[in-house]
């Protein structure tokens, strides 16, 4: 009996330590995504996350090992904050044009009022990681390939309900990145008849 209940206390202060541990990780990785938005994921560094929030840098490279974990966290944390911003809010649309709607909405919502100080985190890391092989730049393509692959699906299913006349569901979700995107940099620039002529761009496309 006293053994189990040993047993017992071992194993809830070990899922204590586990919670814990993962809540400072989550709490890293955003700060991180934070940092990265503004100055790049080469501004990403232990010393500097540990004096942002306060404990130690020792702690930090326990949970992380390297500066390119914390880059990879920091990739997966803004890659999450996407979807739960944008992706999983549509979902509750009818698959096809209304879906699709209701992500370029969402995601023009990002513009306005992005998720990160620097604005689209995309956005920001993209050029930075284009031609620097490596893991980080492997996890950022993935994610573009994925959120492209997702919009041509939804634009695919807009075709069988008869929008977008024939055209290539790859040019379509090509297209609304690249606009969007260039609106997400023209609002950072302070440049507001940019998103303004993005969002009429935007809006012809969908038709």
């Amino acid at each position: 009996m006293t053994e189990s209940v040993i047993a017992a206390g071992r194993a809830r202060a070990s899922d204590q330590r586990l919670a814990k541990g993962a809540r400072a990780r989550a709490s890293i990785a955003r700060r991180a995504a934070d940092v990265a938005s503004v100055e790049g994921l080469n501004g990403i560094s232990i010393g500097r996350l540990a004096a942002d929030l306060g404990v130690s840098k020792s702690g930090i490279a326990t949970l992380f090992g390297s500066k390119e974990s914390l880059q990879l966290a920091a990739v997966q944390c803004a890659r999450q904050v996407f979807i739960d911003a944008v992706i999983t809010p549509s979902l509750r649309e009818p698959a096809g044009l209304p879906r699709l709607r209701a992500l370029v909405e969402r995601w023009f919502g990002q513009v306005s009022d992005p998720a990160f100080p620097g604005g689209c985190f995309r956005v920001a890391t993209l050029a930075e990681f284009d031609s620097r092989p490596g893991p980080v730049r492997d996890a950022i393509a993935e994610d573009r390939r994925d959120w492209l692959a997702f919009l041509v699906g939804e634009i695919r299913r807009a075709q069988e309900q008869g929008h977008f006349d024939g055209r290539s569901a790859d040019a379509v979700a090509f297209q609304l990145d690249a606009v969007i995107a260039a609106a997400h940099t023209a609002r950072q620039m302070g440049d507001e008849p940019g998103v303004t002529t993005a969002r009429a761009i935007v809006d012809d496309l969908l038709g």
